[in-house]
C-alpha cells in the first residue's frame, strides 16, 4: 500500500532539485558583472590530469567588472591562459606574473535580451521538470486507490500536491524575475 506522506515527500524532492539546478544554471549565465562561478566548466593541464580551474588557483572579484586568478604555482600561469582562451567565455586574459585577471566587458542591449531570453529558457525546462515530478505523484496517488487507499485520503494528496507545485513554480519564477533584473540592470 503506498504512503501518501512518502509520495509527497518524494515529489517535493524531485521540484527542489529542478530548483538547485535552476539556481545552478542561471549562476553560469554571465549577466555583465564579475561572477567567479562562470570559471566552474574550465578544465586546466595540471601535471598531465585535467582539474578544475579552483584546484590550481584561488578565485576572487575584486571589483563588478573583474575576475582576479592567482595560481598556488607560477608555472600554471600559462596552462590557466590557454584553458581560458580555448574556453567558451570569449574573454581574453591578461596577467602580471602573478595574477591572471579577466576583464568582463559591459553587455550590449541586444545581448541582455537574449540573456533573458536563454534564463527564460532555462526556467522554462526547470518548470516542465516541476510538473513532471507532479504529473508522476498524481500518477502514483491515482494507482493507489487500487491498493486500498480510499479515495477521500488520494484526493487530499492531491490537493497537498498541488499546493507544493504551485510552490516551487512560485520559487522559479521568482528566480527568473531576479535573474532577469540582474540582467537588464545597467
Amino acid at each position: 500500500m503506498l504512503d501518501i506522506k512518502s509520495c509527497l515527500s518524494e515529489a517535493e524532492e524531485m521540484m527542489e532539485m529542478a530548483i538547485m539546478h535552476l539556481e545552478d544554471e542561471f549562476a553560469h549565465i554571465r549577466a555583465g558583472k564579475a561572477n567567479i562561478r562562470i570559471l566552474d566548466p574550465i578544465r586546466v593541464d595540471s601535471y598531465g590530469s585535467m582539474v578544475p580551474l579552483s584546484n590550481v588557483s584561488a578565485l576572487s572579484t575584486p571589483d563588478a567588472r573583474t575576475i582576479a586568478i592567482r595560481p598556488w604555482d607560477k608555472n600554471m600561469i600559462r596552462p590557466i591562459e590557454k584553458a581560458i582562451i580555448d574556453s567558451a567565455l570569449g574573454l581574453l586574459p591578461t596577467n602580471n606574473g602573478e595574477v591572471i585577471r579577466l576583464a568582463i566587458p559591459p553587455l550590449t542591449g541586444e545581448r541582455r535580451k537574449d540573456l533573458v531570453k536563454q534564463s527564460s529558457h532555462v526556467c522554462e525546462t526547470a518548470k516542465i521538470s516541476i510538473r513532471n515530478a507532479r504529473r508522476d505523484a498524481l500518477d502514483q496517488l491515482k494507482k493507489s486507490i487500487k491498493d486500498g487507499v480510499p479515495e477521500d485520503a488520494e484526493k487530499d494528496g492531491e490537493d497537498k500536491l498541488q499546493k507544493i507545485h504551485d510552490k516551487y513554480i512560485k520559487k522559479a519564477d521568482a528566480l527568473f524575475a531576479d535573474k532577469e533584473q540582474e540582467i537588464m540592470t545597467i
